[in-house]
């Protein structure tokens, strides 16, 4: 045999044999393993993406209620409410439930140092149309301690006057007491100057009686 030459002869070839069953299932599981890692990890990254997105934006629109204009929030209505008092900004009443001037009786007190300033304004209200009751200076609760432009007071049976009586001038504020009559207390404050005329208090008026708009409820709302 030594020193001859070998040649494959014949028309079958060698060929390589399959892997084992057990291998391939081995392989497969891993393959099919990796395969759901990889997706897995893509949903959550997206999702991250997306959900973090929206949830920042809802969070900027979300995180104050206050109303803005320009990018600027509005200030809270001021109240001017006397010490120990309970003070109330004026809520939108029923157009229905406010009352002509003639069916409301007006007691006018001048809560400041100037002189005069209840008897001319008495005369104002009476030219529009109002009732007048008493007039004079403010009782001492009240006496010197009024440092906005005027508060209406009046009982739950005043609600519609009290709205009426407080569009006749500008920044009012509203003190509900306990009354049982329907008369309203007018007194007069610190920046007090004169009333607004009749076209701005009629404005005011229907500022105060026009109905507040409800948003209807959408979808990622706050």
């Amino acid at each position: 045999m030594k020193g001859k030459q070998y040649r494959v002869t014949g028309t079958a070839y060698p060929r390589l044999g399959r892997p084992p069953k057990k291998s391939r299932k081995i392989l497969a599981v891993i393959g099919s393993l990796l395969a759901l890692a990889l997706i897995g990890l893509g949903g959550v990254q997206l999702v991250d993406i997306f959900s973090g997105k929206f949830k920042h934006a809802s969070a900027q629109a979300c995180a104050s209620p206050s109303a803005t204009v320009a990018g600027k929030p509005l200030a809270a209505p001021a109240t001017d409410a006397p010490p120990g008092t309970a003070a109330t900004p004026a809520a939108p009443v029923d157009p229905g439930a406010v009352p002509q001037p003639q069916s409301v009786t007006v007691n006018v007190y001048n809560a400041t140092a100037k002189a005069g300033l209840a008897a001319r304004t008495a005369d104002e209200l009476k030219k529009r149309g109002f009732v007048i009751g008493k007039v004079g200076n403010a009782p001492t609760a009240l006496d010197k301690k009024v440092p906005g432009t005027a508060t209406v007071v009046g009982g739950p049976a005043a609600l519609g006057a009290m709205t009426l009586l407080s569009s006749q001038i500008a920044g009012a504020t509203s003190t509900p007491d306990a009354r049982t009559d329907a008369s309203v207390d007018f007194v007069i404050g610190d920046s007090y100057n004169a009333l607004l005329d009749e076209t701005q208090a009629a404005a005011a008026l229907a500022l105060a009686t026009k109905p507040t708009p409800t948003a209807s409820p959408v979808n990622g709302s706050c």
